[in-house]
Order: C-alpha cells, then structure tokens, then sequence
C-alpha cells in the first residue's frame, strides 16, 4: 500500500520553506505527497513581501476534495495565519478521523517575517493542540505560545515542553536549532518521559525551511508505519544531513533552503 502524507500550509514562492518544502521531504522519504494550501506567501531567500491567505471555505474544499479520495497515513500542519483558518482544518480533522498529526507552530520565518496573526495563537493551542500527535515549536516559537522567554539550557527546554505537553498534544519536540551551543540539541517529551536529540551544528546561512523540513519528514516517517520516537530520531537525521549538504547549492541571495534532495544529487 502507497504510504500517503498530506501537508496543510502556505505556499513558498520561493521554494524553499512551506508546501514546497513539505513535498520535497516526502518524494525525498518515499512518501506520496498531497496539499492543502491556506496561504499564498510572496516569498524568496530574502523574506516574505506579501501574504494571500485563503478563504477558510477554500481551505475546507481542499480539505473535503483530498481526505474524501487518498487514504492519508499522516498529516503535517504548518501556517495557519489565522484563528478562522485554524478552526476549520481542526474540523477537517476530526471529521476525517485524522490521529497521526504532526503541527509545526509556524509563526515567524527564518528572514524574521511574521507568518501568524497575534489573535491566532490562543486559538492554536486550544483547537489544535489537542488533536496533535506532536507539536515541534523551536525555541521563539516555544516562548510565543507560553506567553515567556524559554532560554537554551536544559531545564529550560524541559519546563517549557512540560508545560506545552500539558495543553494536550501527545508529544512536544521543543527544537533547539536556535541555541549558541556546538551541538543543536532538540528535545522530545511524551508521556513516557524525555529524550534528548543532538547533533553536531553546522555553521551555514542556508537553513530556510529547515523547520518545515523537519516537521515533514517526521509526518513521512509516520505515513510509513514507524512509531513517534523513531519518526523524530529519523527526521532529525535526515535534516541534519539536508542542513549540512545546503552549501551545495547556490540558490538566492539571502537564506538560501537546505537540500531536500542530498541523497540523489
């Protein structure tokens, strides 16, 4: 059977980051990829000019049109700009009986761009929380939904994603590609305890996407049967690898985009 994973995003006209990224993984991971777009970005390696979002019933036919027809193993989520938006792809999966759902909280891109309304994160941890299988905040995304700086030190990532995992997700993976260590260090925390994912930090500019990289890739790993832990331990190690090879690449002038596509060319 076809492992089958669908990405509910924004558009990035620049292909690096959003549905473009997410559809990379997957073909990347052998995984068949499927969209429900709920914005459009004006987007390049230098930052985001515009934002088109789409209408919430748009979002909903989307939604109906996909999950009605393909048999979908996973679900990843990434920009939702607004509290409408959130609501109806909430809906969308409860309706269709979604469980394997990996939420990346997206909120501000990786040139600083503000990719989510101030009103919408309350109504992100209220609604989608809940049906979340994993939520993969990094360390300013972590600060913003808890209303609070979170620092780079251990118990610090181990409060903030105590509290997080509290709001009703199943797992948090609290990532720390934003810390100043040698290491980028990431941790993941279920009921069962936590884990802790290293790997040592490459030193590039071209890191756009790597969040929707590596959302995606855990929603890949899903699809195709692994359970949650090795999901993560494996999309952890593909985006680590993806980071490191994106200096192959000679795309844009500014944060240029990993590479998806490492293992082929």
């Amino acid at each position: 059977m076809t492992a089958i994973a669908v990405t509910i995003a924004g558009s990035d006209s620049g292909g690096g980051a959003g549905i473009q990224a997410d559809l990379k993984t997957f073909s990347a991971l052998g995984v068949y990829g499927a969209s429900v777009i709920t914005a459009l970005t004006a987007q390049n390696t230098r930052g985001v000019t515009a934002i088109h979002e789409a209408p919430a019933d748009f979002v909903r036919a989307e939604i109906d049109a996909v999950f009605s027809d393909l048999a979908v193993n996973a679900v990843k989520i990434g920009m939702l700009a607004s509290p409408e938006l959130i609501r109806t792809v909430a809906g969308g999966l409860r309706d269709y009986g979604q469980t394997r759902v990996v939420l990346d909280p997206v909120m501000v891109a990786t040139s600083g761009d503000s990719l989510l309304k101030g009103e919408a994160v309350a109504t992100l941890r209220e609604t989608l929380f809940p049906l979340a299988s994993l939520i993969t905040p990094n360390l300013p995304e972590a600060g913003k939904l808890l209303g609070r700086t979170v620092g780079e030190t251990a118990d610090d990532m181990l409060a903030a994603a105590r509290e997080l995992l509290s709001l009703g997700p199943k797992a948090v993976l609290v990532k720390g590609g934003h810390g100043t260590g040698a290491e980028s260090t990431d941790l993941y925390l279920d009921a069962d305890g936590a884990r802790w994912l290293t790997a040592p930090r490459h030193a590039t500019r071209n890191t756009h996407g790597t969040g929707c990289t590596l959302s995606s890739a855990i929603a890949a790993g899903l699809a195709k049967g692994l359970d949650l832990v090795a999901a993560v331990t494996e999309g952890k190690a593909y985006v680590t690898a993806a980071i490191v090879a994106a200096d192959r690449l000679e795309i844009g002038h500014g944060h240029g985009p990993v590479h998806h596509f490492h293992a082929w060319w």
